[in-house]
């Protein structure tokens, strides 16, 4: 017989060896598992979301790791119901990886004996529906891993790579291959001419086989309008398909705005999200939208100074905004703080200097240096101590835009050999090291 501890030694090393959130490597900040909780919130609970269980498996692991071990439960159950209903089956390989969450937080618990209980059901789900190679994972297995890791911004390429796995082993699986695409379309999210050529095409098949994804349609609208196509017409269908919807981050709101922004008009957008808004008064993720197009009416007026009207609605509406999410509010705290640049320097200063002094993630970091280097330049003239801000975004070690940004801000200088710090600019930028 096994003693205590060898008993012991065998169940974590069985737990171990599980494919689920616990065995996955998602261990970002805490600040980056309250803005991940925050997201899938919004994503909301709608019958029909073909990723209802794995939103639900992800939200358990993400309140044990915050710490909330009975919300983790009662999330994990939820995700077995949802997939019960979605696959209108009692059981099936889409549970191996809720049942092994489940044996991990039992031992996590102290409660072995439920550990091992589910290790059995993982043990029997393997041998009722194994995968079709001995190599490789079970399709499901493979797709919400890739799902999962998509959202901890993983490598892009082992992503897509594991959507791919799951494709091949069942293609009449829509919304995997929708998911696999947008991961291929995120390597340009910052591109000004948008998609390749095998991409696009990629992304239009995708489109026609998942005719209902409001998401996808709205990301197609702006990459062909990036190509030059006019869009009007067909972002107002759209749009108007995305107002009668349940209210969703999924049902790609923020991007149907941005596609008005650019390829419509700003003034639409803020009508359409006022809109949205009045039909539903309590979401919270609609007054986020509002927010975001009067701060784009805002800052993009670089003619003629907004209305105080609008300037005040706009401050009104973030502050709200912040005080929704209290655990994911730094880009609305920095979006209020750009707003005051506009008609009142003195508090979007008293703003970046409370912000430039809390406890902040690298990347929040490097976007606030970019920021506040943009603000000293533009608003206060402030020439030399913008470029020490942009240096410190650049040295920041994490490939961003905004480390572009500030690069691309310090090689102009670098150039104006009248401007004094063009000698210390130009050797931050030879010893300059690549994340």
């Amino acid at each position: 017989m096994m003693s205590a501890a060898q008993s012991q030694t065998s169940l974590i090393s069985k737990l171990e060896a599980l494919q689920c959130h616990f065995t996955w490597d998602l261990d970002p900040s805490k600040t980056n598992f309250l803005r991940l909780r925050d997201q899938l919130v919004d994503i909301g609970t709608e019958e029909g979301n073909c990723w209802l269980g794995h939103i639900y498996n992800l939200r358990g692991f993400i309140q044990y790791k915050l710490g909330f071990t009975e919300d983790a439960q009662s999330f994990f159950n939820k995700a077995a119901e949802a997939f019960r209903q979605m696959r209108k089956a009692d059981d099936g390989p889409w549970l191996v990886v809720n049942y092994g969450n489940l044996a991990w937080l039992h031992h996590h618990l102290g409660d072995q004996a439920e550990s091992e209980a589910y290790l059995s059901k993982v043990e029997a789900l393997m041998k009722k529906y194994p995968s079709s190679s001995q190599d490789e994972l079970h399709a499901e297995i493979y797709a919400e891993k890739a799902w999962t890791l998509m959202k901890f911004s993983k490598d892009r390429e082992l992503v897509a790579d594991y959507f791919q796995k799951a494709i091949r082993m069942q293609p009449d699986m829509v919304e995997w291959n929708t998911s696999h695409v947008m991961v291929l379309t995120s390597a340009f999210e910052h591109s000004d001419t948008g998609l390749e050529a095998d991409v696009l095409k990629k992304m239009r098949v995708a489109k026609e086989q998942d005719p209902e994804n409001l998401y996808l349609a709205a990301c197609y609208l702006e990459e062909i309008a990036k190509k030059g196509e006019r869009v009007e017409d067909e972002a107002r269908e759209l749009a108007g398909k995305v107002l009668r919807s349940p209210v969703s981050n999924y049902n790609g709101w923020k991007v149907i705005l941005r596609v008005y922004r650019n390829y419509v008009s700003i003034d639409e957008a803020i009508v359409l999200a006022e809109k949205a808004l009045k039909n539903h008064p309590d979401e919270r993720y609609l007054k986020r939208c509002v927010a975001l197009t009067l701060k784009w009416k805002i800052i993009y007026s670089s003619y003629s100074r907004p209305e105080q009207t609008m300037i005040d609605r706009a401050i009104s509406l973030h502050e709200e905004v912040i005080s929704l999410y209290p655990d994911s509010s730094f880009l609305t705290k920095v979006d209020l703080a750009t707003i005051y640049t506009k008609s009142n320097q003195a508090k979007a200063e008293q703003m970046y200097q409370e912000l430039l002094e809390s406890d902040l993630e690298p990347a929040d970091k490097q976007l606030l240096y970019n920021h506040y280097a943009k603000f000293l330049n533009f608003q206060r003239q402030d020439y030399n101590k913008s470029m020490k801000y942009h240096m410190k975004a650049a040295e920041i070690p994490h490939q961003s835009f905004f480390r572009g940004n500030s690069i691309e801000a310090l090689e102009k200088t670098k150039y104006r050999r009248r401007n004094p710090m063009w000698r210390e600019i130009e050797m931050f930028l030879e010893n300059l090291q690549e994340p």
